[in-house]
């Protein structure tokens, strides 16, 4: 499937990030819950760095479940408790997506438990 980014010419820049993505029809696609920076045990790390990634190996977990890998995201939604973790996020998605570009909404917002530092969702297809 030739998934691929677009970023209009008179539009805002994206930076790290696609503007849009065009998943060609038909395909299969997947809704991923928000993933949250807990192990299968229920253990939160303390650290922003780790819950992270944490999300992330969930969010990658629930993409094999479903027959995909992170070459088939098409939409991110990082959800931070504090606008002082963008940074470290935007880093720490660079490498987990290996440079891979994607459609990203950042929020600042409140998350279902206060040990969680963010929470992420993705929609993916092939």
């Amino acid at each position: 499937m030739n998934i691929h980014e677009i970023n209009a010419p008179d539009a805002p820049a994206a930076n790290g990030y696609a503007q849009a993505m065009v998943v060609p029809g038909p395909a299969r696609v997947l809704f991923i819950s928000g993933q949250i920076p807990a192990d299968r045990a229920g253990a939160v790390p303390a650290g922003f760095e780790e819950q992270a990634r944490q999300c992330w190996a969930n969010l990658f977990a629930q993409l094999r479940a479903g027959g995909m890998s992170p070459d088939d995201l098409v939409k991110v939604t990082v959800y931070l408790t504090d606008a002082s973790f963008v940074p470290a996020n935007r880093l720490i998605r660079a490498e987990m997506l290996a440079g891979k570009h994607v459609a990203l909404t950042t929020v600042i917002a409140g998350v279902v438990d206060d040990s969680w530092l963010l929470e992420i969702e993705a929609v993916a297809a092939a």
